[in-house]
């Protein structure tokens, strides 16, 4: 084992087309370091719908320029196969370590395979790589990114020529290209023959972002901004600009881009702590809202004053909010979330009569939900302009919550009293996750067929009315590993992470409000079911 283990490191190394990983992986093999090479060599980092995301470092389970190429050329091949040859293949890149250098070598790989490529001009945001695939007529796109993962991780992520993510079959069609791959010996990769992209592909993106907003409506409201060390600085600051917005208070610490996130433990803005600064700020500008990006912009959070301090809304209080603003501006479309997320955006819907599809959580799902105008998850990602954006977009949902908050500060109103009056009309929906990290993968298994094995038969003294084992596939969802549980009042369901060594259970109670004097007891009532959910669901899983 010991043997085969080395050899295999060996012959890694004599392909690996980087000096940086050349080197560590060297020293591992002087140092005969058995435990780091088998976490290393113990497979290969699997492409799936997320594309891929992971540490980096030498080795096939890690992010490096080796798995990178190899990724590209089966992207390359399955494009080819399916009649792709000579067509355009767009790349973007974020501002971790690395990034620009898996984007360089992805563009050589598709001009080597015959494909045309184009490299967007610098780090930009994941929705203008979104945008320009359709802008500029791709056959796919690829965005070099691992969004709000710590700082030693990149990922990669693909999306086909209508601009939204891949979705199964073509993930596993991908896969069994890439592993089909002997050497890299084989993978042809010019020095030159790509374009890198001039500003008019961000001009075009900025050009459709005036589009989210109504003519004429208020644009006044002032908003704290963090870019949380990510790309979103400069475009969303261009974007404000063009919609008259009064021009955002930087979080300077948070301003550039900055691979190694200092001021954050997770450059997430809903993990504590990630917003301390932005609220810091707030305390000192006295602004209508607080605006985060993620680093790739592709997300956005809000944060409000709430009484003598600021908090964070949910994502899915900004995601009823946008839906009711975009209804009461006469909006027609599918309206549309992922299961995980609040129910409440159906009861929107329904209210304005307008279609409503629940879909698999992610963003590849809901952007290719016909006739949509808006789509939500609860992640804090917002799709208000499907027409441009396939995908999530951090920046205008920023210009569209912004153009909201404008329009009730001429009320004299906040985003706070548009979410009472939902509650008022459509019941307090009140939302929140259990999410477990671990270290061990199996624990995750374990759970979910502890609780496939023996059912919860009611959880906070709630019946379960309905159990549902997702993976079976329902009549409007396709299987996917998860357990969805109806309550009298609420729902549950429970779901390992896509691109996170973590198990999540999404919890939603609803709790009828007659009037405005009843909201606290409400919400009272609801934290209360929620922690008792949290409670009973932790024991009957066992985590």
């Amino acid at each position: 084992m010991h043997d085969d283990l080395i050899a295999r490191a060996e012959a890694w190394l004599a392909e690996d087309p980087d000096q940086e990983t050349r080197d560590e992986l060297a020293k591992l093999i002087e140092a005969g370091d058995v435990k780091e090479l088998s976490a290393r060599f113990s497979g290969t980092l699997q492409f799936g719908t997320a594309g891929l995301r992971g540490e980096l470092g030498a080795g096939p389970m890690r992010m490096n320029r080796s798995v990178v190429i190899r990724a590209a050329a089966g992207l390359a091949a399955y494009l080819k196969k399916n009649g792709r040859t000579g067509g355009l293949v767009v790349i973007g890149y974020d501002a971790r370590h690395r990034s620009a250098d898996f984007a360089r070598d992805t563009a050589a790989v598709m001009t080597g395979a015959g494909l045309r490529a184009a490299v967007l001009p610098r780090p930009l945001p994941t929705p203008v790589l979104a945008f320009a695939i359709r802008h500029l007529g791709a056959v796919a796109g690829v965005e070099v990114t691992a969004s709000h993962n710590p700082p030693r991780d990149n990922g990669y992520k693909v999306y086909l020529g209508d601009g939204s993510q891949i979705v199964p079959p073509a993930d596993a069609e991908i896969a069994a290209e890439i592993d089909a791959i002997a050497s890299l010996n084989d993978v042809p990769r010019p020095e030159a023959g790509w374009d890198t992209l001039d500003e008019s592909v961000l001009d075009a993106y900025l050009a459709r972002t005036d589009a989210v907003l109504a003519a004429g409506s208020p644009r006044t409201a002032r908003t704290v901004y963090t870019a949380m060390h990510g790309v979103g600085k400069d475009v969303l600051l261009a974007a404000f600009a063009r919609a008259g917005f009064p021009e955002p208070v930087l979080v300077a610490e948070q301003a550039e881009p900055d691979p190694d996130f200092p001021t954050v433990a997770f450059p997430n803005p809903e993990e504590p702590g990630a917003m301390d600064l932005a609220f810091a700020q707030a305390r000192t500008t006295g602004p209508d809202l607080v605006i985060a990006n993620d680093p790739d912009a592709d997300r956005c959070a809000v944060a409000v004053r709430d009484g003598e301090d600021w908090r964070m809304l949910r994502g899915d209080e900004v995601g009823a909010l946008l839906g009711a603003h975009l209804v009461r501006r006469g909006a027609t479309g599918v309206l549309a979330e992922s299961i995980v997320s609040s129910s409440l955006l159906g009861r929107i819907a329904e209210k304005a009569g307008l279609p409503y599809e629940e879909t698999l959580t992610g963003f590849k799902w809901i952007a290719r939900v016909d006739g949509l105008r808006y789509g939500y998850e609860e992640a804090l990602g917002y799709c208000v302009d499907p027409e441009g954006v396939r995908d999530k977009d951090g920046i205008t949902a920023a210009l569209l919550i912004t153009e909201l908050a404008s329009q009730l500060k001429e009320e004299g109103r906040t985003l706070l009293d548009l979410l009472d009056d939902l509650a008022v009309e459509h019941g307090l929906h009140a939302t929140d996750q259990l999410s477990v990290r671990v270290q061990d993968l199996s624990l995750i298994a374990d759970a979910m067929r502890r609780l496939r094995e023996q059912p919860p038969t009611e959880l906070a003294g709630l019946a379960v009315v309905r159990a549902e084992d997702l993976s079976q596939g329902t009549d409007r969802l396709p299987p996917t590993d998860g357990l969805r549980y109806a309550l009298e009042g609420a729902r549950v369901i429970v779901r390992p992470s896509g691109t996170e060594p973590k198990l999540k259970c999404y919890l939603e109670v609803v709790v009828p409000v007659p009037d405005h004097t009843a909201l606290p007891s409400a919400r009272t009532h609801a934290t209360e079911l929620l922690d008792a959910i949290k409670r009973d669901l932790s024991a009957a899983a066992g985590i």
